[in-house]
């Protein structure tokens, strides 16, 4: 069996490609970063403040942040860099730096759903109060517990998965914050969130090694090339046809990790730019005049749907403890409705005779952002009730996207400064995890056909979690499918391997749960 040593050598040196990719890169992130930076201050520039705490606490929070997309970066994306340098398709520092430059293109072309599906899974009272003491202990218990458990396992050469390490550590916070916040009544984690969350993580692993071996099959069936089902043989690269195939593949995977993964510390970020900066970031300033027209109009339709639903029931109060109350309890109850109906009310009166939603006063946005959110997170109970009309649903359907778009977005400069993070991290540390892709799953070293198969179901699996807004792993779903196609090739599998991948993917969950909700008890008393 190769030696570590032997995998990373084994394509023919390239310095000349290496070095031209690795400038075109540097330039890319010096670029990038000025951007980033420049927007960062700019927006920043309309925020006043009377200490410069919140932009310290602001640039702690950034540095972490972004300091975990940095490690899944170096952690995920050495599966896809695995089968181009294992075969010699690729040499080695060329691979890491191509990959690293689609991966950043993955991010910057994400549609940034994916992100706000991680941070639905966090507690509704944590997320209304992320400025405050528990918010922020909230994002530095989860972001510190996912980077050090994915440094664990890396260390170790084992295929972890990012997206899995930091729903763990999402759940993690949420059974802390229950558990020592009983007499608020708290609802905890979003369980039916994390339901949908759990099936994608669950499945497409399954799917994976099922899709993988049956493609592995039907390529020896269709395909008679015998060069596609060898090994690579010392330092040869494979015929310029495998070749293209297996860059393909790669790129694909590369971009598909960006476009997913990526997307899991948008959402982080935008948490804490709203808690710090909330006068900057609270809402879309980019909903323009019309579009705020077209809100108030529905907000009036709306108001009279969660009439015609209360019927009799009249409400007199502060609709947003009722709300609240509805949320997390995920169940309506009789005065939802017109409690609903006065929260949209007001909120229409905050926004709704604006010219654009920048000119919301600043002390009044992060309000606004919370009454928006709590609001679209209520009308789903109350679409589940029986007797409503298309119209009816129709109508509440269409206020809850118009909320969405107000409080639910991502700058350009924060899709940049992810996708340097993601890329940069793709370049350092791959090493361990190649060797255990390319040798350490089956019996047999890997042939060019079954990673161009575990890699092509491994991208169209991420591609359409994409589609449906779900994290999943690339991780789990790459090494699965190459498991897939070493049991269809008779090669068979290395149980120790195999034990050590179920083990971490076992562990991951409890170990980040305890990680993230120990971390977070402790923050709670530092801030």
């Amino acid at each position: 069996m190769q030696t570590e040593a032997a995998v990373v050598s084994a394509a023919p040196p390239r310095q000349g490609s290496g070095r031209l990719f690795a400038l075109v890169f540097g330039v890319i992130l010096l670029i990038g970063a000025g951007y980033a930076g420049l927007s960062l201050v700019q927006d920043l520039a309309v925020v006043h403040v009377r200490s410069i705490a919140p932009f310290l606490l602001l640039g702690v929070a950034l540095l972490i942040a972004l300091g975990f997309e940095f490690v899944n970066g170096f952690h995920d994306t050495a599966n896809a860099v695995a089968t181009v340098i294992y075969t010699n398709s690729m040499p080695a520092n060329m691979a890491v730096i191509w990959s690293g430059t689609f991966n950043f293109l993955g991010v910057l072309f994400s549609s940034g759903a994916v992100a706000f599906t991680v941070v639905s899974l966090l507690p509704v009272e944590l997320i209304l109060q992320v400025g405050g003491q528990a918010g922020f202990a909230m994002v530095f218990a989860l972001l510190i517990a996912a980077i050090l458990w994915n440094l664990g396992t890396w260390y170790f050469g084992l295929p972890n998965s990012s997206s899995h390490t930091l729903i763990g550590s999402i759940i993690g916070v949420g059974l802390a914050n229950q558990l020592i916040s009983t007499h608020s009544g708290t609802s905890g984690v979003n369980w039916d969130a994390a339901m949908g969350v759990f099936r994608g993580l669950v499945f497409s692993p399954v799917a994976g090694f099922l899709l993988a071996g049956l493609l592995m099959l039907l390529l020896k069936s269709l395909v008679k090339i015998p060069a596609l089902y060898r090994a690579p043989e010392g330092k040869k690269p494979p015929p310029w046809p495998i070749r293209a195939l297996l860059v393909f593949t790669c790129t694909g995977v590369s971009f598909s990790h960006g476009s997913n993964d990526g997307q899991k510390g948008m959402g982080l970020i935008m948490l804490i730019l709203i808690g710090t900066v909330p006068t900057a970031y609270a809402l879309n300033g980019a909903v323009s005049g019309g579009e705020v027209k077209t809100f108030h109009q529905v907000s009036v339709d709306t108001q009279q749907v969660l009439s015609g639903i209360a019927g009799k029931v009249t409400f007199d109060g502060d609709p947003r403890a009722v709300v609240t109350t509805a949320v997390q309890q995920h169940a309506a109850q009789p005065n939802t409705a017109p409690a609903l109906a006065q929260l949209i009310g007001q909120i229409d009166q905050q926004v709704g005779n604006r010219s654009s939603l920048k000119s919301v006063p600043p002390e009044q946005m992060g309000n606004v952002r919370n009454d928006i959110y709590l609001a679209n997170a209520a009308i789903p109970l109350l679409l589940s009730q029986p007797g409503l009309s298309k119209e009816q649903t129709a109508t509440l359907t269409s206020w809850r996207g118009l909320g969405t778009q107000a409080i639910q977005f991502i700058p350009p400069w924060v899709k940049v400064a992810v996708a340097l993070a993601l890329g940069l991290g793709t370049m350092v540390g791959w090493k361990r995890i190649v060797v255990t892709v390319g040798e350490k799953i089956g019996k047999e070293h890997l042939t060019y056909a079954q990673g161009a198969s575990a890699e092509l179901v491994a991208m169209t699996l991420i591609q359409v979690g994409d589609i449906y807004h779900l994290p999943l792993s690339t991780t789990h779903v790459l090494t699965s499918g190459v498991a897939g196609t070493m049991a269809a090739n008779g090669s068979g599998l290395q149980w120790a391997t195999v034990r050590n991948l179920l083990m971490a993917w076992v562990l991951t969950l409890p170990a980040s749960i305890l990680l993230a909700g120990g971390l977070y008890v402790v923050f709670r008393q530092v801030f």
